[in-house]
């Protein structure tokens, strides 16, 4: 695993191979859209991979030179995030993949094992759970700064819920293999990304543990 290389990295291990750049295009047979998904998962449940993933929601490369001063004026404004200077931030993305994908498509499933997840960078998307009579619950609305994915990607676990542009969406995608990649060559960035995700979910987890004390309270 990456971060046990990152462990012997940073302890006098051997330094890792410089990262092969980052590919534009819906589909790749390697770099950060390969289709291998190493060390994520030890069952034999089919990866929901982002290559398959943009070639069904009919995602478009997106020119680097307009997505990523969004994406670092994005990142260096959130309060959640890591804190990096411009040329960090600027280095960071360029492990990123940057897409624009239309109105009602669905860039997350419910109940599938996904390797990526994805930064909204402009667009409103639902984050709605499906039902077993088919219904869907309405859990939020991601916007720009809002990070989707993020649980499945670090814990190879399956989706909770799912995830559909409500707008013309841009969005930022990492897949697990560039993380590592990340994490190997990079790893005080990639610390950083590690740190901003692990925030989010602490947020997440207070605010549910508010609302279940708050049922609780009211029984």
């Amino acid at each position: 695993m990456a971060l046990k290389k990152l462990f012997g990295r940073l302890t006098g291990g051997t330094a890792a191979p410089e990262p092969a750049p980052a590919h534009d295009g819906a589909a790749s047979d390697s770099g950060f859209f390969s289709t291998q998904f190493h060390d994520r998962a030890e069952d034999s449940q089919v990866i929901a991979t982002w290559a398959a993933r943009a070639a069904d929601v009919g995602a478009q490369p997106l020119d680097r030179a307009v997505a990523e001063p969004l994406f670092v004026r994005i990142w260096g404004a959130d309060r959640y995030v890591a804190a990096l200077a411009a040329n960090d931030i600027l280095k960071l993305s360029r492990y990123l993949h940057f897409v624009t994908v239309p109105a009602d498509r669905e860039v997350i499933g419910q109940d599938e094992q996904g390797d990526y997840m994805l930064i909204v960078l402009e667009g409103t998307l639902a984050v709605d759970r499906v039902q077993p009579w088919g219904g869907r619950a309405r859990l939020a609305e991601a916007r720009a700064g809002d990070m989707l994915g993020e649980m499945s990607l670090l814990d190879a676990g399956t989706r909770f819920s799912a995830c559909t542009t409500l707008t013309p969406c841009t969005l930022a995608v990492v897949d697990a293999q560039r993380l590592d990649e990340m994490i190997m060559n990079e790893p005080r960035l990639g610390l950083a990304l590690l740190a901003s995700l692990s925030r989010r979910l602490s947020l997440r987890l207070r605010q549910v543990s508010a609302r279940l004390s708050a049922l609780l309270s009211s029984n």
